[in-house]
Parts: C-alpha cells; sequence; structure tokens
C-alpha cells in the first residue's frame, strides 16, 4: 500500500456502532451535493453508501474473479455513471460510516475506472471518470472466506498472515457470495461481542434490514469459541477475537473473496 493509503486504512472509526452481530447501523449519512461554479446538481441521485439501492448501475461482471488490489481513494464527492461516458447514477461520498471512502478497482479504460460499490443489490459497480480528487494506491492483502470449510485466510503479498476457523450464516440467511470489499473499520463506544468490526460492500440477501441497520455483512470477532466450525449468524463471519489483529493492518478498499 502507498503512504497515503496506509495512512487512511489505520484509522479505526469509534462511535458508529453496528448492532446484534454486525449486520446493521444506526447512523445514516445525509446527501451533500455538489455546488460551486460548474458544479453538476447531485441532489436527484442516490449516494453510493451501505445504506442505499443504486438503480441502473451495472452488476459486476466478474464476480468469481480475483481483484488485482488497485483501489481508489475517493477524497471529495465523485459522480457515479453507468458506463463511460453514460448517465449519472449515483455520487460516491467521501466518506462511508464516518471513515474515508476506498473501492476496488475491478476494470478501467481510457480516462475512467470501474469500482465496485457499497449499496445493494450485490455485486453493483459503476464508472468513476479519472480526476485528480482520486487517488489511486494498490493493497497487498487478500480476504478470502470459504463457506462449506468454515475458514477465513488472509495473505499480504501472496503470503499468508493468518487462517481461522469462522461462523458464517445459516441456510435461512446465509453469507452471500461473490467479491467485495473492506468498506469500513469500526470500534464501537461500548463493544459486546467484538471490539473491532469490519463492514464490507455486501449485504445479506434474505433480511432487507437487522438490527436497526440496512444488513451490512460484517466480519467480526466474537468470545465464545464454540461456535466457529458452524452455520449460525445472520449472514456475518464471526471471527476468533486473535483474528482481529491481523485485520486491523488490512486497507480500506481490500478485496475480499466469499465462496
Amino acid at each position: 500500500m502507498t503512504r497515503s493509503a496506509t495512512g487512511a486504512a489505520a484509522v479505526v472509526v469509534a462511535a458508529v456502532a453496528l448492532l446484534a452481530s454486525g449486520c446493521g447501523s444506526d447512523d445514516a449519512q445525509k446527501a451533500s451535493p455538489g455546488s460551486g461554479p460548474g458544479a453538476v446538481d447531485t441532489a436527484h441521485l442516490p449516494q453510493a453508501t451501505t445504506y442505499g439501492t443504486v438503480k441502473g448501475a451495472p452488476a459486476d461482471p466478474a464476480p468469481n474473479a480475483a481483484q488485482n488490489g488497485t483501489v481508489l481513494h475517493v477524497t471529495k464527492d465523485a459522480m457515479v455513471y453507468d458506463k463511460p461516458d453514460g448517465k449519472p447514477i449515483a455520487t460516491l461520498p467521501a466518506q462511508q460510516l464516518k471513515g474515508p471512502t476506498w473501492v476496488p478497482v475491478i476494470a478501467q479504460q481510457s480516462g475512467w475506472r470501474q469500482v465496485l460499490l457499497p449499496s445493494r443489490p450485490n455485486g453493483t459497480s459503476g464508472w468513476l471518470k479519472d480526476d485528480p480528487s482520486l487517488k489511486a494506491a494498490a493493497s497487498s492483502y487478500r480476504i478470502s472466506v470459504d463457506l462449506a470449510k468454515h475458514k477465513v485466510t488472509v495473505t499480504n503479498g501472496g503470503r499468508t498472515a493468518g487462517t481461522w476457523k469462522v461462523a458464517v450464516g445459516t441456510k435461512k440467511n446465509p453469507t452471500p457470495t461473490g467479491r467485495t470489499f473492506v468498506l469500513a473499520a469500526l470500534s464501537p463506544t461500548h463493544p459486546t461481542y467484538s471490539k473491532l468490526i469490519f463492514p464490507l460492500g455486501a449485504h445479506s440477501n434474505s433480511l432487507d434490514k437487522f438490527g436497526g441497520g440496512p444488513g451490512t455483512v460484517a466480519l467480526h470477532g466474537w468470545p465464545d469459541s464454540s461456535i466457529f466450525g458452524h452455520d449460525v449468524s445472520h449472514g456475518c463471519v464471526r471471527l476468533p477475537q486473535k483474528a482481529l489483529s491481523v485485520l486491523a493492518r488490512i486497507p480500506l478498499g481490500s478485496p475480499v473473496q466469499i465462496s
């Protein structure tokens, strides 16, 4: 990761709690339309956050393909398009869950980059036009979640940084598959089951809402080791507490593959 990306990813945001197993949030973000000379009026567009749905957005064209680790830091609200030189479909705010916005690049062509978005439906993507406010970096970390084996593996530069037995979603509320990314790193003010929570750019496909939030899927710790190796959650991935120190080093926007 470049110096600027590493600094942004090291920030652990406090006071934004994901409720009841980390699959929701009670702190909605507000729109911030563009202003000033030459600005585009974005008031009519949805924000690309974990709280909403982006209609007309292209689906991830290769949800099972590996990501190369290229990530973009969105330093100011950016317009999202349905295709290069297409129509605007959303704005991507500079903050997600009170932390900096980092999204993974999955394709690019001259002057444009396709990124994964944190909105519903899962696999939502969009195109960003190259701009000085978009800062590119590269993450050497990868997170792999194997649902059948109940295992999470973290690699850094191709070398294993940690692997753990975990708990995943039930048959009724399964953990969604496909490629996604680390959206945020949260430190609840009054932690109950986990001192750190890592929301992903994915949602439950069976629950529109959960615990007062939008059904965001997260990686988080769990104090009871007897659940590991079982399907017990509402879609989140529950890890041993010792895994959190490794996850805390992972830059925002880093690739996550759930299979």
